[in-house]
């Protein structure tokens, strides 16, 4: 009797050591810091809409046509960008350095042979720091700030007072007064200079060797002075306005970014979790899911597809929730036309069983150690029961 005593108090010993050793985070010095689990309700905060075929044909409408950009977009559009830049007449404006040349026909010694070997740049006349220039007869004649046909106007106009008749042709031979600079994910970023031809920003970019894989085409910033513009060029190629594509001036920089946070966020029940960038393409729900390996089959929810998108600020809303069911299979067919957005976050759902599951394989360590602890302990009462 005695000896069956001991055991159930070794018995109860563990036990109580068990629990114990489970529960001592909560009773050891410094190892407990209180704290609230509950979060403020957000249901109220979030909308919720199913993928449905009228929702996809309202962005459609709304975005215009889907699809990645031409690879000769940015060509093709630079072609056109006068028409969109402005619809007023360019003039180049002669600056401080640049270097004009001057022709008086049928009086070489007023004209600087250029020779067979010897630039143009070197053959003419440099507007100097005061912005004037020194010809034969004329002397100091004011150019800086007035175009190329004023300033041939006047040669002209002052020559006749020792040549009959003179024809005067004045060019600009270089351009140095005026530039632009381009910073960022372009192949050869660098400075440009303004001449007589206009430059617009898509100009800028594509004589910097185009945007690289890791541009953000979506947010181009135009620095102008103390004004700054973000554009989005893919919207402008894709859509075809070129109503942003702005004639730029001396001083003006552009720079493409990075991506950043241009990427969607694939979580949950698929085979690779994976963040997507968006540089130059536009992405669709079935594009990210396949890209991420496609969902879990064996704990994924096929009804539990969410595409979850930041609320416009303006809204008072925190983010609209869209879901796609896919229970039957042809539903991912709508996928591969609601197309995503910068930030979204793809989250797939896992299925009931499969959260039990989990659940299960979280508690499996405890249960085997109570159940390796109690078998400890019917041994040992069975040993000493037996002496």
């Amino acid at each position: 009797m005695r000896t069956a005593g001991v055991g159930r108090g070794l018995a109860g010993l563990a036990a109580l050591l068990l629990v114990t050793g489970l529960s001592g985070c909560a009773f050891a010095p410094g190892g407990h810091i209180g704290y609230e689990t509950d979060s403020a309700p957000i249901d109220d905060l979030v909308d919720v809409e199913p993928i449905t075929l009228g929702l996809v044909r309202t962005q459609q409408a709304s975005a215009g046509s889907a699809g990645k950009p031409d690879p000769t977009a940015l060509s093709r559009a630079v072609e056109g960008a006068g028409e969109g830049a402005s619809a007023s007449p360019y003039q180049y404006r002669v600056g401080v350095g640049d270097v004009l040349s001057v022709t008086v026909y049928d009086h070489p010694e007023l004209t600087i042979p250029a020779g067979g070997e010897r630039p143009s740049t070197e053959s003419g006349s440099t507007v100097g720091s005061d912005g004037t220039i020194f010809y034969p007869y004329v002397g100091r004649m004011k150019v800086a700030g007035r175009t190329v046909d004023a300033v041939r106007d006047e040669l002209q106009r002052r020559l006749t007072a020792y040549i009959a008749a003179p024809q005067v042709d004045v060019k600009v031979a270089g351009f140095n007064s005026q530039k632009v600079y381009v910073t960022g994910e372009v192949d050869k970023p660098g400075v440009m200079p303004v001449t007589n031809v206009p430059l617009t920003l898509l100009d800028a970019i594509n004589l910097a060797g185009g945007m690289r894989e890791s541009a953000n085409w979506h947010d181009v910033v135009l620095t102008r002075g103390d004004e700054i513009e973000h554009i989005d060029v893919h919207a402008m190629l894709q859509d075809g306005d070129l109503s942003a594509n702005r004639r730029l001036r001396d001083g003006d920089v552009v720079h493409v970014p990075d991506l950043g946070n241009q990427k969607v966020f694939v979580m949950g029940e698929v085979v690779d979790p994976v963040s997507l960038p968006m540089g130059n393409s536009r992405l669709s729900l079935t594009d990210a899911l396949s890209q991420a390996g496609g969902m879990n089959e064996a704990e994924a929810d096929a009804k539990g597809i969410f595409v979850i998108r930041q609320a416009p600020a303006a809204s008072g809303k925190l983010a609209t929730v869209y879901q796609l069911d896919a229970r039957n299979a042809t539903a991912l067919v709508l996928g591969t036309q609601f197309m995503l957005q910068p930030t979204d976050i793809v989250y797939v759902t896992a299925a009931p069983l499969s959260r039990w599951n989990r659940v299960i394989n979280q508690l499996t360590p405890t249960i085997t150690s109570v159940y390796q602890v109690t078998r400890a302990t019917r041994d040992f009462d069975e040993l000493r029961d037996g002496n």
